[in-house]
């Protein structure tokens, strides 16, 4: 939370800041409660509006508040990780247009709109797809080992890298404004994404190895007799290449896995014998 509040006070070096630190540290732990007032018509809307709410009272009175106001309580969704930055570019480009700087023809709510599927496709993949798991499947690990700390890891590895993106990409996107989208283009962030899929792929093919080995041990069979499960991940690779449901396989997965558990008793002493 230190580093959080000191990133946040960091203001633009030449660059007047109609919008005060506190003001900018008070949007941010709004932005945590964006999908508080969720609903159907207008998704993140009005959690989106009621972040930006006191910047905007900073730069508009009155009428002109009103205005504005209702530019932003209307239909916003993108990924929550990845709000902040467009909120911080928004108020950007709406200090430019209240300081008569901006270009008089630019819409912000065009931007906003603009940036916010993209966003939505590159957070949802680069966290729900591809760090979640990898934090499961890490979390794992401690977990067939009997620590008990491992919900705590997987909790902090979850919810660290999420904490870094919404501090750092909201100075980043306040700082930029409308150029903050060449930053997400210049980090690539969709091939971040695709390579923590591929982490967590890895992690979990070790996590399976480590436990058929361990099972292994423990019945004291030999330990080759693990390799017998690349026969399987090969049939199911191929049968899914071919185009077969992926859901569907993966209940086959389960439902082979669950008869395994019910006659692993048999299958070891069949196999020992």
């Amino acid at each position: 939370m230190c580093v959080v509040l000191y990133v946040l006070s960091i203001d633009v070096a030449g660059v007047g800041m109609a919008i005060p630190r506190k003001t900018r540290l008070y949007i941010w732990f709004r932005l945590l409660l964006l999908q508080a007032s969720w609903n159907f018509e207008r998704l993140q809307g009005l959690g989106f509006f009621y972040s930006l709410l006191p910047g905007l009272k900073k730069l508009y009175s009155n009428e002109e508040l009103l205005s504005v106001s209702r530019k932003y309580v209307g239909y916003f969704n993108t990924n929550v990780y990845l709000a902040p930055m467009v909120a911080g570019a928004v108020l950007k480009l709406e200090e430019e247009q209240a300081s008569g700087i901006a270009d008089p023809t630019l819409e912000i709510d065009d931007f906003k709109e603009m940036v916010a599927a993209p966003y939505a496709a590159i957070g949802d993949a680069l966290f729900w797809g591809g760090l979640r798991p990898l934090a499961a499947g890490v979390a794992l690990f401690f977990a067939v080992k009997g620590i008990l700390w491992a919900p705590l890891v997987f909790i902090l590895l979850y919810n660290l890298v999420p904490t870094w993106f919404r501090t750092v990409f909201f100075v980043r996107g306040y700082r930029q404004g409308m150029k903050s989208v060449e930053f997400i283009q210049s980090h690539r962030l969709p091939d971040w994404a695709i390579h923590t899929k591929e982490t967590t792929v890895v992690v979990l093919g070790g996590l399976s190895a480590f436990m058929v080995f361990s099972q292994l041990t423990q019945q004291q069979l030999p330990s080759w007799l693990g390799l017998w499960i690349l026969i399987p991940m090969v049939i199911l690779s191929l049968v899914a290449r071919k185009g077969v449901s992926t859901l569907l396989l993966v209940f086959i997965s389960v439902a082979s896995i669950f008869l395994i558990g019910v006659f692993w008793a048999d299958m070891v002493h069949l196999i020992a014998s």
